[in-house]
């Protein structure tokens, strides 16, 4: 079995081959940009890693992961000009360093090649590869409506919540996971072992995702400590904490939710974070998150194949769930 960091060198290797330097400059350049600033490349190695449990030979999936991969890529730079994000892994995001025509017109162009390179799966696994990337792609595309959906309503339950990052953030880990999988000659069941792993770390990795952005440290985090209560984000945080705030917390929690003066934004930050100290919504989301991270390494253990080769993906889960950035 090959290592996490010998799977992501591969992932690196293989990224800084694609040309991107060609014209135009203005569409091809962003694309390069963002695709140079690195980030976990976690999707593409939970390709050839799922891949690696099956087949020693993790080259028929590279180009399935890589596919993986720019697709993420292109959902982050069309994330960023709707949430209106400054900065991206420490780095200004390609709508503020260009402007937002260029970041959707990039974007576009990287949606695009992830198909291309999908396309180049072993051409006895591209049917079924091709329409679960295709289906978990249009499910990608549901979750970030759902997502600006939120933004409107003040009624979000946990559960609705919960769905919503399974489409935005968990789907896309699930089909690295079982693409990977079938490429390495996987059976079904195994392979939808793997896809249900994929989900629950996804969310346990989407919930860690919101405790980070209030209890993280900005350093390491690569973006602002405080955007998602600054900008009333639906997280799993604020959703239990309009459940649980009464009287003076829930007036408290309604002023700032309702302030959006730049020069107040420390102070919302600082208040906000208070409240949700004081009602324990941290805790909350641990425990949920613990329980996803549970069901996961539970998927997992029913893979049929020996214990020693699933390693890596049990080391990354741990590494997911316990991340500071």
């Amino acid at each position: 079995m090959k290592a996490f960091e010998d799977i992501q060198n591969i992932i690196t290797t293989e990224l800084e081959t694609i040309n991107w330097n060609k014209d135009p400059r203005g569409l091809y350049e962003p694309i390069g940009y963002v695709l140079s600033m690195g980030g976990k490349r976690i999707r593409p190695a939970l390709t050839l890693l799922a891949c690696n449990l099956f087949s020693d030979n993790v080259q028929p999936a590279v180009n399935s992961a890589l596919g993986i991969e720019i697709f993420h890529n292109f959902t982050l730079l069309h994330d960023d000009i709707m949430d209106r994000a400054d900065v991206r892994r420490g780095r200004p995001t390609v709508h503020k360093k260009w402007d937002d025509n260029t970041a959707i017109l990039s974007g576009d162009v990287m949606q695009i090649a992830s198909y291309q390179f999908i396309a180049q799966t072993p051409s006895e696994y591209l049917k079924q590869v091709l329409d679960l990337f295709s289906k978990t792609a249009a499910e990608i595309c549901e979750g970030q409506q759902y997502d600006v959906d939120f933004e409107n309503r003040d009624d979000v339950k946990a559960e609705e919540y919960l769905e919503m990052i399974r489409l935005k953030t968990a789907v896309l880990l699930g089909c690295a996971l079982k693409t990977g999988a079938w490429i390495g000659g996987a059976g079904e069941e195994d392979a939808q072992l793997l896809y249900d792993f994929g989900i629950n770390i996804g969310l346990a990795f989407q919930l860690k995702d919101d405790l980070l952005d209030v209890y993280g440290d900005e350093a390491t985090f690569g973006k602002k400590i405080g955007g998602d209560i600054l900008c009333n984000k639906k997280t799993y945080l604020l959703i239990h904490a309009l459940e649980l705030a009464k009287g003076e917390d829930g007036a408290e929690l309604e002023n700032w939710l309702n302030a959006f003066d730049d020069n107040l934004s420390n102070q919302k930050i600082l208040a906000v974070t208070s409240l949700f100290n004081r009602l324990g919504v941290k805790s909350i989301c641990e425990d949920k998150m613990q329980f996803f991270y549970t069901k996961a390494i539970a998927n997992l253990e029913k893979v049929s194949v020996l214990e020693n080769k699933k390693q890596e993906l049990r080391k990354l889960a741990e590494k997911l769930m316990f991340r500071n950035d």
